[in-house]
Order: structure tokens, then sequence, then C-alpha cells
């Protein structure tokens, strides 16, 4: 028995592991080699489509386009954003309630040749009721925004300490 045990071949475990990891190796480079030869081919398959004719097809396709865009119009936009963002609104809404003002009594003083006494004080009347709306407007505006200060003050304090001390509200407010 012993002679027909050595003819066969022994597999154990070492040789199978061996055998699996030249099988991983092989394989490997089998796609590698897949994977490299198809890019190329792609690239000479890419090239060999693209005549002259067909990039000269391009290449004015592309100056059309680049003719096309309105350069004018774009440079026009971007110079009224500027404008936009470089003026304050708060100064030009100010201007225009004064200048409104302003121009209304003058339509009025020039649509009537003869100035009653009545219709001109009717008339500064009517300007300093809208002058002191204006002014409690701007004085409710501050005042609002105040409050908003005192609460990012105090939200400021309560978190900065981990607890809410009044004292700390009234330093802040006092610093101000």
């Amino acid at each position: 028995m012993e002679g027909q045990q050595s003819w066969r071949p022994r597999l154990t475990f070492r040789s199978a592991t061996i055998m699996m990891c030249l099988l991983n190796v092989i394989t490997a480079l089998l796609l590698l080699q897949g994977f490299l030869s198809s890019a190329s081919s792609r690239s000479k398959l890419s090239t060999s489509h693209l005549n002259s004719a067909t990039l000269r097809y391009v290449r004015e396709s592309e100056e059309i386009r680049l003719a096309m865009r309105p350069l004018e119009l774009i440079k026009r936009v971007k110079e009224i954003q500027q404008e936009a963002y470089a003026k304050p609104e708060t100064v030009q809404e100010k201007d225009t309630k004064q200048t409104v003002a302003g121009d209304l009594s003058k339509r009025l003083k020039d649509m009537r040749s003869v100035n009653d006494a009545t219709s001109f004080k009717a008339l500064e009347e009517w300007r300093k009721r809208k002058m002191e709306r204006a002014r409690l407007r701007e004085l409710e505006k501050m005042e609002h925004s105040h409050l908003k200060l005192s609460q990012v003050l105090h939200n400021y304090c309560s978190h900065y300490t981990g607890i809410w001390r009044p004292s700390c509200l009234q330093m802040c407010i006092l610093q101000l």
C-alpha cells in the first residue's frame, strides 16, 4: 500500500494556499492588462475618428459661440450691480422722503397763484405732521434696535457665565 500512495501527489493546505495566491496574481495581471489595453484602444479610436474636417467644424462652432456672447450687456450688468451695492439705501430713503415733501409743497405753491394764508397755514401744518411722523418712526426704529442689542447682550452674558445675572446685563448696557 505504501507503494501506491507514493505516486499520488499530496495536496496539503500549504500547497493549496500557494496555488490560490498564484491564481489571484495571474488574474490581477490579466485584469490590469485588459484595463490598460482598452483605454489605449479607445484613445486610438477617438483620434482616428476626428479628422481635419471635424476639427475645423469644432473650431468654427466655438468661435461662433464666443462671438455671440453679449459682452457689452454683461459689462453693463456688472456696472449696475456695483452701483447698486455701492450706494447705501438708508440715506437715499431719507433724502427721497424729504424731497417728496418739498416737491409737493412747491407744486401746491405753483398751482395757486394767489397764496391764501389759510392754505399756506394748512400746508405748513401738514408738513410739520409729516416730519413729526418721520421723526417718531426713526425713534421707534432706534428703540427697536436697542431692544435687539440688549437681548443679544443678555444672551451673551448668560451664555458666557452659564447663569443669568441681571448685574451682568446692566454692566453690559452701561458700557454702551
